[in-house]
């Protein structure tokens, strides 16, 4: 019996309370409520229409500007890069060209420096060689003089020696036929 008290007694609270209950499910209020709904709805739409949308709007297109700017200074800047990239390039391979043809001027200026020169070490050589062959042949005639009168002097010392006269034309011609072979 005590289910039945506590069950009656929840339905009879249950049905004071309605009455009594919340406003905002009473019937007789509506009309009011639906009123300062409709009063707050257009206050916040004014509000947000005229004061908080546009700033924030505001906000929006200007963040959209700075990043369109950016993007076209990126791409400005890329482009740039590129330019630098290929200038830097073209100076590198023009500089290398550059340096080729310097190195094979230098080399043909060495190349016709070394032959100049080898060809005056030659001319020297061959003066040298002349001047040299030269003194030989002095040399050798000088010999060949000197010799001839040692062995005139011999000659006649001999044929003194051996106990005969000799005339210096007999001895000349003597030692000349015996020098030539």
């Amino acid at each position: 019996m005590a289910t039945e008290t506590t069950a009656a007694d929840a339905a009879h609270g249950a049905a004071e309370a309605g009455k009594a209950g919340m406003p905002q499910l009473d019937f007789s209020t509506f009309p009011n409520q639906i009123f300062w709904l409709v009063v707050s709805l257009v206050v916040i739409y004014f509000v947000l229409s005229r004061i908080a949308l546009p700033r924030i709007g505001a906000v929006l297109a200007e963040r959209q500007g700075t990043i369109t700017n950016d993007l076209a200074a990126a791409e400005d800047l890329k482009q740039k890069a590129v330019a630098a990239d290929k200038a830097y390039n073209d100076a590198l391979v023009k500089a290398r060209t550059d340096a080729n043809k310097i190195v094979a001027e230098a080399k043909a200026e060495i190349q016709k420096e070394l032959d100049a020169a080898i060809v005056q070490a030659d001319a020297q050589i061959a003066a040298k060689a002349a001047e040299s062959e030269g003194r030989i042949a002095e040399i050798r005639a000088g010999a060949m003089d000197a010799v001839s009168e040692v062995a005139k002097d011999t000659a006649k010392e001999l044929v003194a020696a051996l106990g005969g006269k000799a005339d210096a034309r007999s001895i000349t011609a003597a030692v000349a036929a015996r020098l030539k072979g």
